[in-house]
Parts: C-alpha cells; structure tokens; sequence
C-alpha cells in the first residue's frame, strides 16, 4: 500500500471516529432531556405518553406501544401512539405479538431491519400482514423485575443496526421502566390512601354512632331512674302536706291555709316538670336503639378486609398479623359493627405494643362462629378484668370495649377476655341463624 492511501484511510477512520463520538455525545445529551422529561410526574398516563413520544421521535417509528404486566403477570395493553401524536386504540394493537412475548420472556431487546423479509420471528405472519420494515422492541426492566415492554415499528426501512441507535433505544427503556415503576408505585399509594381514607372514614363514622348510641342509652336509662325516685320523694312529700294541712285546720279550726295550697301547687309543677324529663329520657332510650343492618355474610372475608384497610395505617405499621381461618358457615350480621369492634380489639393490641403480633382464629361450634384475637403485648391489669365491658370508671377509661360489647350484645351473641400466661385474647362469637 502507498503511504498516501495509507494516510487517506487513517484520516478517513479518524474522521469515522470523530463522527461517532459526536453521534453518542448527541444522544446522550437527548437521553438526559428525555430522563429530565419523564421524571417530572407521577402520573402513570403522562409517564406512558412522554415514554413513546420520545421512542417515536428518537427512532423515526410510524407508532409505538406500551405494554405493561398486570397483577396476575400478562402482559396488557396500556397506551399507544402514533408520530403525529394521536392516542390508537387497543384495537390497534395488531402488533407483532411474537416478537413482544419473546422480548418480555427472555428479557432481551429485538431490532429487525427488513422485516418483510424475515418472517422468521413471527409465525403468524402478523409482520407480513401490516407490511412492516422496521421493528425496535425491548423489555421494561428494573431492580432486575420485568414490567412490561416498549414497542416501535415503521412501514420504512431504517437502518437500526447502528450500535448508538439501538444502546439509545435499550438506555430509554431502562430509563423509561424506572419512570413507570415510580408512578405505579405512586399510583398504588394514592390508591391505598384513598381506599384508607375511606375506610376511617366509614369506621369513624360507625364508631360514633355506636358512642352516641351507648351514651344515649346509658343516659336515658339513668334519667328513667332518677325519675322515678324523684317522683316517689314528691309523691311522698304531697302526702306530708296534705297530713300537716289537715292537722293544721284540726287544730286551729281554720281552712285559711294558703301555705299548703301553694306547696301542694310547686308540688305539681315539679311532678309535671319531672314527668316531661321522663319523656326526654324515654325519647332517648327509643333513639338509641342501633337497628342492625344485617346480611350474611363470611367473617373470614370481613376480617382480612379490615386487615387490608388497617395495614396501610401509621399505627399498625410494626404490628404482624398471623391469621388461621377455618371453614365457617356463613352467618347474619352487620358487617360494619363488626369491621368497627375488630378495629377496637386491634387498636388496643397495637397501642399496648407498636411491635405486637396478633393472632386471628376462627371456628365454629354449637350453631355459633368464635372469632379469637390474642396478641403478645402486656396484657390487661388484674383489677380492670371485671369490668373490662362496662362503662368508663376513674379506675378504666375508654369506650372502646363497651362498644365492642355492645354491638355484640345487638348481634344476641357474647364476648369475653380469656386468661392467658402473656399478652390478651379476646373472644367473641355470633350465632348461625
């Protein structure tokens, strides 16, 4: 070889070189504007149409699909597009489906040039059918987990053998499955908290039915009592004025006694006055009645949903929950009573130990269903166990298990503490009717 073709071909490689280098710093310079783009939301749908915008535009492609695996691992259509920005149906969807599995199974990127002319990936023929040339495909991987996969294809023939388009292509989908998997896991988040929020709030509004329910009832009832000892105290008192009134003009052979006539008169508007409270009271007690709304129902189910909800709360964080459900017959209740008083039981574990581990059992015996809950914490103070149900004392505060039997006592079933060497257990049961 002369020295001056020797040289040309340096120069001309030197210049190929050149030209490469330039070609990766232009690339990656589009990766961090598309990165910066696709980081902005956590939005999955504004995630998912950044994602392909960016793999058209970046690769030429006629269109491109997004399709990410559901909750039970196959893989579901989310979102296509096409270069002039129009959002394609799922019918649309007639893609290369050969070629997708393949990527999302092995989980390794396909780039085909000349696609009519290798129908080798697709037996179906799918390729040959919607005339395509050009295919990108490559899967949606992170923290070494598949989540889906991003697909482009052209009816033009591109030359997508160069090493710096498809590197491009397989950075953007790593980039663009970190940016998926983010806004899933935000959209599960917000999911979570909504369904959360929902969930207190549906608690919370049962847990002061049943506290005004109680009170009322527990105020009614002493009203009722104090009634009738102040009516038997006036009864008697009318009776002494009467006795004095008649002794008086006996003695002093005179019927001018205005003085008993008026303390016989407040004597009676006292009555009235006590009777009109032993209606208020009456109104109270027939008030404060909760009518249940009951259905059948399985407390297998209700218990795990409660466990659901509450899983997701600050409070219940540290707390594991071991669960040994039986097969039980389903039995009639109201199943929000019911969802409150375990949340009561629950709470009481998690605030006695932040850490507890709760163990829910349940069984079934003599037409009735047992629902045990023991967890490992302190325990309850020997001096509270007889009344642990009753009502608020100096020496107990809370409502929360006088609310739990309560709704039992509605239910005609019974709850009660079982005695243990560590922690609490607590079980209750509801007739089969």
């Amino acid at each position: 070889m002369k020295f001056s073709d020797l040289k040309k071909d340096t120069i001309q490689k030197e210049i190929s070189e050149i030209t490469s280098s330039d070609e990766k710093a232009k690339n990656l310079e589009i990766i961090l504007n598309i990165v910066n783009s696709i980081n902005s939301s956590l939005i999955l749908e504004d995630v998912l149409e950044l994602v392909l915008k960016y793999a058209i535009k970046l690769t030429g492609s006629d269109r491109g699909f997004v399709v990410l695996k559901n909750s039970e691992g196959q893989l579901e259509y989310k979102l296509g597009i096409d270069s002039q920005n129009n959002f394609l149906k799922e019918d649309s969807f007639n893609v290369s489906t050969t070629v997708v599995e393949d990527v999302f199974n092995t989980g390794q990127s396909k780039f085909i040039e000349g696609a009519l002319s290798d129908t080798n990936h697709d037996p179906s023929k799918s390729i040959l059918r919607l005339e395509l040339q050009t295919i990108l495909c490559s899967p949606l991987i992170t923290e070494e987990k598949k989540i889906g996969v991003i697909y482009v294809d052209s009816k033009y023939l591109h030359k997508i053998k160069i090493k710096e388009l498809t590197d491009t292509f397989e950075i953007l989908a790593g980039q663009a499955a970190t940016a998926i998997r983010n806004a899933q896991l935000y959209n599960g988040q917000v999911k979570a908290y909504n369904a959360l929020q929902e969930a207190n709030s549906l608690l919370i509004k049962a847990e002061r039915k049943a506290l005004k329910s109680s009170i009322d009832s527990e105020i009614g009832l002493s009203l009722q009592g104090l009634v009738h000892l102040a009516l038997l105290e006036i009864e008697s008192l009318t009776r002494n004025i009467e006795k004095s009134q008649k002794d008086f003009e006996d003695k002093f052979k005179s019927t001018d006694s205005i003085f008993f006539d008026r303390l016989k008169l407040k004597s009676k508007v006292a009555v009235d006055s006590i009777r009109n409270i032993q209606k208020y009271a009456q109104v109270l007690l027939e008030t404060s009645i909760m009518y249940l709304n009951k259905d059948s129902g399985d407390l297998n189910q209700t218990i795990q949903s409660v466990i659901k909800y509450i899983s997701h709360m600050k409070k219940f964080n540290k707390i594991t929950f071991q669960t040994e459900f039986n097969n039980i017959p389903l039995c009639v209740y109201d199943s929000e009573q019911i969802q409150n008083l375990i949340v009561h039981i629950f709470s009481n574990s998690a605030e006695a130990r932040n850490d507890a581990s709760i163990k829910v059992n349940t069984f079934s015996k003599e037409n009735k269903v047992f629902v045990k809950i023991e967890d490992n914490g302190p325990g309850i103070p020997k001096e509270i166990y007889q009344n642990l149900f009753d009502l608020p004392t100096q020496n107990k505060t809370g409502y929360g298990l006088f609310l739990c039997k309560s709704i039992i006592d509605r239910h005609k079933g019974e709850i009660k503490l079982l005695d243990i060497k560590q922690g609490t257990s607590i079980q209750f049961y509801l007739p089969i009717l």
